[in-house]
Order: structure tokens, then C-alpha cells, then sequence
């Protein structure tokens, strides 16, 4: 009935919402640790290693809570898992500066995992609630996290300067308590019950694993990885220059967060004029640019320039990825979406820790920004070949 097909699709717009809703408070933990890294290295004495450790934590704890992730869709559905995944995320970000190193990296830790529950159940429930235009959808949803990212440089140079970086920690968590709450209350419809039949299908496609499988575990990867490793070093590059002062430095990351948000906003328009695979090679071309011309800066301007351009040209890799994730796999891509999203994260855990073992060893951070760079090069010789099997959407 025409009724019922207009409830469904507003019901559909209303979790939608609170999807993107959710990515705020996620996009904000999961950057925090690149602006907060100059205190906390000087705060625990650690060296460029020891810090890409805490990198590790993050992102390796964030991995098991990946392969968690799809076991609770399929047996309570996406809202329980992005509110497990809101809740740890409070608990650990409120926690952060209240104990030792240990207390610390435990936390970081904590709030990774909650990442790892929820990003994968809120992409995959947005790929589903958008069937008709999924890469429009995730483009959506990831502006949300990277609008996240970007405020979180300027609220922690902001609460460092007037010693608030407690209250400012309390009200992070707080907010992804609001946002899980609200969530709970939300009528998911069939969203729900969709989870449990993708997680009752005791096999996928007959043709399944298929030529794209190793490509896109691939992309997901290094994409984590180098968004994670460029972003993540990008204030304590600015801060070991000494050409700029502290609380500037700390910024610098929310140019390169500031131009992932604003790619992910115009992706849907300029995916009406370019097919999927073309922006996606036009922007990574554009990320090893910028990322190329960040390892020669040495002031701000030319920072903020080439790291503006590095987000720009990564903003639509990961969410248009994610499309073409859910259209090669259709019902089965909840199972594949968890090796997928399990990958993600280890590059997350392993690349920033090779920018800070290459740092140390060479006892220079810009060559270990040549991480992310070779990170963006093996992704653009990925998207070189066809081997997706689905037509590219076009808005």
C-alpha cells in the first residue's frame, strides 16, 4: 500500500539520520588521539615507536570488535551493536587522562572497539536502508564522521589552551550517550529483521569468493591504514618542525579532516557528471600529491594546502568502496562486510605504527610520512584494473 511503502521510506530516513548521527562522537574518538599525541607523548616520555603503539591499541582492539560486530547484528540486530559500540566509546573517552599510561592505553583501546561495533553496523545499515543509492547514502553518512574529525582538533587545541581537556573528554562522552539513547528509541522496522535473515544464510552466492573479494580486502586495508597514519601523525609532524607554535600545530590535522568532509559532501553532485571508479582515481591521484608536498612543508600554509588536498582526494575512496562492497554481495554482504571491516582496522593498527618505527629509525617523521603516500600509490594500482562486476551507480 502506498501508505505503508511512504512509513517504510521515513522510517528509513529517520535511522538514516541517526546513523549519521551516531558518526559524529565516533568521527571525533577516532581522530582524537592525532591532535591529543604531542601532550600525550610528552605527558607518558615517548618516543616516536612507543607512540605509534598506541596507534596499535586502538585499531587492533577496534579489529576484534569488527569480528564482534557481525555476530551481534545477527543475533540483536544493528541497533543493539551501535549502541554497545556509543556506550564503550563514552565509558573510555570520559576515563582517558583519569589514571597512568596503562589506564591510558586502555582506554584508547576502549574507545577503538567501540568504533569497531559500530562503524560496520551503521555503514552496512545505511548501504541497506539506500539500495537505490548506497555511494550517495555512505558519502552521507562519512561526511558526518568526518565532521566529527574536524571539530576535534579545534576543540582539543581549545580545552589544552584553557587546561579543559577533562570537561572537554566528559562531553564527548557525554554526546554519544544522547546519541545512543535516542537510537534506542527508534522504531528500526525491517531493518532488524533483514540482519537476522543475511545472518541465517548458512552459505553465500554460488559464486562466491569472487575476483573482486581479494581487491577490495585489499583497498579496505590500506585505505584505514593511510587515512589513519596520514591523519593520525599530522600534529606531531607540525609540532617537531618548530616553525609554528604548539597550539597551531595541534590544528593542523583539521585541514586534512576538514577536506575529507567537504569531498564526502560534494561526491554526491559530482557523482552525477563521473562514474564511481574515475573519482576515485582522480582522487587518489590527488591524495599522493598532497601527501607528497606535506613531507616537503615546513610552515603552515604549505601544510594546510597539501594536507587539504590529500583529504579532498581520499574523501570518496572508502565510502564509494563500501558501495561497491554491498553491490558485489548483496544479501551476503554482512559476512563478507566483517572480513571487510576486520582488514580495515589492521591497517589501521599497522600502518601509523610503521610511520612511527620508520620515524624513529631515521630519526625523521617526514620520511615516515612516505607510509601513506606508498599507501595511496597501492591503491590507485588497484582501482587500475576491472575487477568489479557490478555496474558503477550514477546519479
Amino acid at each position: 500500500m502506498p501508505s505503508e511503502t511512504a512509513q517504510t521510506a521515513s522510517s528509513a530516513r529517520v535511522v538514516t539520520l541517526a546513523a549519521n548521527a551516531s558518526f559524529v562522537p565516533i568521527g571525533v574518538v577516532t581522530v582524537l588521539l592525532s591532535p591529543m599525541l604531542p601532550m600525550l607523548s610528552a605527558r607518558w616520555s615517548l618516543d616516536y615507536a612507543q607512540a605509534g603503539t598506541l596507534f596499535t591499541a586502538q585499531f587492533l582492539a577496534s579489529t576484534v570488535a569488527v569480528s564482534l560486530s557481525g555476530l551481534l547484528v545477527a543475533r540483536y540486530g544493528f541497533r543493539f551493536a551501535i549502541n554497545a559500540g556509543l556506550l564503550l566509546t563514552a565509558a573510555s573517552t570520559a576515563m582517558l587522562l583519569a589514571g597512568s599510561r596503562t589506564v591510558g592505553t586502555v582506554c584508547i583501546a576502549g574507545y577503538g572497539a567501540g568504533s569497531g561495533l559500530a562503524v560496520p553496523a551503521a555503514n552496512l545499515l545505511v548501504a541497506e536502508l539506500n539500495p537505490k543509492r548506497s555511494s550517495s547514502a555512505l558519502n552521507v553518512l562519512n561526511f558526518s564522521w568526518s565532521a566529527g574529525a574536524v571539530v576535534c582538533p579545534f576543540l582539543v587545541a581549545a580545552a589544552e589552551k584553557a587546561h579543559l581537556l577533562g570537561l572537554l573528554l566528559e562531553c564527548i562522552a557525554g554526546f554519544s550517550l544522547l546519541v545512543m539513547i535516542w537510537i534506542a528509541f527508534l522504531p528500526f522496522g525491517t531493518s532488524e529483521t533483514a540482519a537476522r535473515k543475511i545472518a541465517e544464510r548458512k552459505k553465500v552466492d554460488a559464486d562466491w569468493p569472487r575476483r573482486s573479494l581479494p581487491a577490495l580486502i585489499a583497498l579496505f586495508f590500506l585505505y584505514v591504514g593511510t587515512e589513519s597514519a596520514f591523519g593520525g601523525w599530522l600534529a606531531s609532524y607540525a609540532t617537531s618542525l618548530k616553525t609554528m607554535p604548539p597550539v597551531v600545530a595541534v590544528m593542523t590535522p583539521a585541514f586534512f579532516y576538514a577536506s575529507l568532509m567537504v569531498g564526502r559532501l560534494l561526491a554526491p553532485a559530482a557523482l552525477g557528471k563521473v562514474d564511481e571508479v574515475r573519482l576515485v582515481r582522480i582522487g587518489l591521484l590527488l591524495a599522493c600529491a598532497g601527501m607528497a608536498g606535506v613531507a616537503r612543508s615546513h610552515h603552515v600554509a604549505a601544510i594546510a594546502v597539501s594536507a587539504s588536498a590529500a583529504g579532498l582526494g581520499l574523501s570518496s575512496v572508502y565510502p564509494i568502496t563500501i558501495a561497491f562492497l554491498s553491490r558485489e554481495f548483496g544479501t551476503a554482504a554482512a559476512r563478507v562486510g566483517s572480513l571487510a571491516f576486520m582488514m580495515s582496522n589492521l591497517g589501521g593498527a599497522c600502518l601509523p605504527w610503521l610511520v612511527g618505527v620508520c620515524s624513529t629509525h631515521f630519526g625523521k617523521l617526514g620520511i615516515g610520512l612516505s607510509i601513506p603516500l606508498l599507501g595511496s600509490v597501492a591503491m590507485l594500482a588497484l582501482y587500475l584494473p576491472a575487477w568489479w562486476s557490478t555496474t558503477p551507480e550514477v546519479i
